[in-house]
């Protein structure tokens, strides 16, 4: 089998996050990598700036928030084995350093992260289930109807981060990271 990981542009992700990828809405993307599989394009992986501005503080404190981005799609067409640790692990490799990568797994979609722990990613802790303003047509609440009565719950996601830097900063981001560094999950087992 012959695998390669190369970069991508944005619409190249398009068919795949629109089309497959269960949030069905493209988020910002900075950096985009494809997993090519003989020639035919199998999968996709971005990278962008975080819907939080708040995570780009918090994470890693003030004087790193242009460091941050957040890992935002991953969709495999076929989902073969060990395919999104090769498109996760090797695009890692391709982002310009030193950058922290935030990502999340998604607890209402019964994912636990085992993509992340399989590359190394570090557990900091799942956030808390908690509601938004609703947003036009399902969306994120950035996109809010302007009624603060009408919510919609947001379930809890387990956070990940992984640094792509040198040995030297590497330390320096892991001094400077603002959460614990926790044993891998699981299960969803009492998550809601």
């Amino acid at each position: 089998m012959t695998y390669q990981v190369k970069k991508i542009e944005y619409q190249d992700t398009k068919p795949f996050i629109l089309n497959i990828h269960y949030a069905k809405r493209m988020p910002s993307i900075s950096f985009a990598y494809g997993l090519f599989y003989q020639n035919e394009l199998v999968g996709i992986v971005s990278y962008g700036s975080p819907v939080s501005p708040s995570l780009c503080r918090g994470i890693a404190g003030e004087h790193n928030k242009k460091k941050i981005i957040e890992l935002n799609r991953l969709v495999l067409k076929y989902n073969k084995k060990n395919e999104a640790s090769m498109l996760v692990g090797q695009s890692l490799q391709l982002l310009p350093k030193p950058k922290v990568v935030v990502s999340y797994a998604d607890t209402k979609q019964n994912h636990v992260g085992f993509i992340y722990q399989a590359t190394n990613f570090l557990f900091t802790g799942t956030t808390k289930p908690r509601t938004d303003m609703a947003g036009k047509n399902g969306g994120h609440s950035r996109h809010n109807l302007g009624d603060k009565n009408i919510r919609v719950k947001r379930s809890a996601k387990h956070r990940y981060v992984f640094f792509v830097a040198n040995k030297k900063d590497k330390k320096k981001l892991l001094k400077d990271l603002n959460y614990p560094i926790l044993n891998y999950p699981k299960t969803n087992k009492g998550i809601n």
